[in-house]
């Protein structure tokens, strides 16, 4: 009961059809949009004399079944992905196929591999073509575990921009200034002001400042670098002057203790951001929760409102059957679009049509008429074929069988001149006669009741304004 009738797995988003049976809503809309007039398959395997109005597929008449939804979603199903272990409901699934590290997935860098989840920062690491930088100094190609510098490199620029263009002036502007006063100035005509760390991007104004805002990363590993070799200069001139140190060493260990202040300034960000970023996950985590919630309020209004919709269906149609249904044994069916039918039973669409019950009194037999247009047996594609249906009643265990009263058919002329007329008493030893063990019984009647020249006639007056009349007299006396 959890299968979709159409593909055959696991419902999702469920809707059940006027005639029982369920679909996904992707299937339905899907089966609907592709066959004109779709009717339901599990019906034609069922039982397809039993195909009713009610086997026609359309998605207004079909209904969210809530119940089956939360049935399935409360489903325990485990992860058959090649070395996970989860196991746990199917509501929890997709959240989990999301996270699963054993699944396999591509590379966000469009390398073109496929690596398990659990494996893709190693390979980020190790093993990804795309995941490298350009060295500016050495021309050497850097993963990114060689422009983390002793952990100094933080590990989510990506996330904060803001944090990204503070460490961008912080680094930037003391850099400048302590190189003011060198011999070779920090920004030059037509070079990066990043020159002297060891930048080697020329280009045009324009090129230029694009190249300052993609390169920030870059320039920042750059003056790192730059420091461990002022840091070094600064111990081999301590060494070599015996512990004196020069005017000049002394400004380089000013600068040595600037940066490492940027450097203590620049983690405290970073743990600043970090302890952001996980307010705003459990602000997140409470959100998810507040809306599960309502969702399933939501689920359970729309169960009820589906509930309520089905009793008003059934009302409707109990009513509408007491509007039409005769208790006397007499009957008037009204047939309208004649043409329109007539022209379906010769292709084949609906080659008959069934009229509503009645009944031959208020506790009687359960009867109906079936019609074919366009002739069936004997009578096909030359006459209109009547015929009589014995139905399954409510009361059929109190009423004699064999069904033996006489049946008369009229078809009326609307000019009131000369109307069709014909009647037969029941065969006794007839099935169709009997009682009825399915919904109804083989039809039997009149399968040369009208010659369709005649029906079409001009000089008659059985078809007008598209409509003829067929009536039904059952004796009960």
């Amino acid at each position: 009961k959890y299968l979709c009738s159409n593909c055959n797995n696991i419902l999702k988003k469920a809707l059940q059809t006027l005639c029982g049976h369920r679909y996904c809503s992707a299937c339905l809309s899907w089966v609907v949009r592709t066959n004109k007039n779709a009717i339901c398959q599990k019906c034609k395997e069922e039982d397809p004399s039993t195909l009713s109005e009610g086997s026609l597929l359309a998605e207004e008449r079909a209904f969210g079944d809530a119940a089956i939804n939360k049935e399935i979603s409360e489903l325990k199903v485990h992860c058959v992905t090649l070395g996970c272990s989860w196991s746990g409901i199917m509501k929890n699934f997709e959240e989990h196929q999301s996270l699963c590290e054993y699944a396999l997935i591509p590379c966000h860098t469009g390398c073109g591999h496929m690596v398990m989840r659990k494996k893709l920062a190693d390979h980020l690491e190790n093993g990804c073509v795309n995941n490298v930088t350009m060295c500016q100094k050495c021309k050497r190609s850097l993963s990114s575990s060689e422009y983390q510098l002793l952990g100094l490199w933080p590990t989510c620029l990506q996330v904060n921009k803001r944090i990204l263009f503070n460490w961008y002036l912080i680094i930037f502007f003391p850099f400048f200034f302590f190189q003011q006063n060198c011999s070779t100035p920090l920004i030059s005509k037509d070079g990066c002001r990043f020159a002297e760390a060891g930048c080697s991007f020329r280009g045009s104004k324009e090129k230029m400042k694009e190249h300052e805002k993609t390169a920030v990363g870059a320039h920042m590993l750059l003056l790192l670098q730059h420091i461990k070799q002022l840091k070094a200069s600064l111990c081999t001139a301590a060494k070599s002057a015996n512990g004196f140190i020069p005017r000049s060493d002394l400004n380089l260990e000013n600068k040595l203790h600037v940066f490492e202040n940027i450097v203590a300034v620049l983690n405290k960000e970073v743990e600043t951001s970090n302890l952001e970023i996980t307010a705003f996950r459990r602000q997140s985590e409470l959100d998810q929760n507040i809306i599960r919630g309502l969702e399933l309020k939501i689920a359970e209004l729309h169960r009820c409102l589906t509930q309520k919709d089905a009793g008003l269906s059934s009302l409707h149609k109990t009513l509408l059957f007491s509007e039409q249904a005769s208790y006397d044994g007499v009957f008037l069916w009204k047939i309208t679009d004649v043409g329109r039918k007539l022209q379906d039973s010769v292709t084949g669409r609906a080659v008959s049509l069934y009229s509503p019950a009645f009944y031959t009194a208020k506790y009687g037999y359960k009867v109906c008429l079936r019609v074919y247009l366009n002739g069936d047996g004997t009578g096909k594609g030359t006459h209109v074929s009547l015929f009589f249906v014995v139905m399954k009643g409510d009361y059929d265990a109190l009423l004699p069988w064999p069904f033996r009263h006489k049946v008369t058919f009229m078809l009326l002329d609307q000019n009131n001149r000369e109307h069709i007329i014909d009647a037969f008493r029941p065969d006794l030893t007839s099935a169709s006669f009997q009682r009825p063990v399915n919904d109804m019984n083989v039809a039997s009647g009149c399968p040369m009741f009208l010659p369709l020249s005649k029906l079409q006639s001009p000089k008659y007056a059985y078809v007008k304004e598209d409509t003829l009349f067929l009536k039904c007299i059952i004796e009960t006396n």
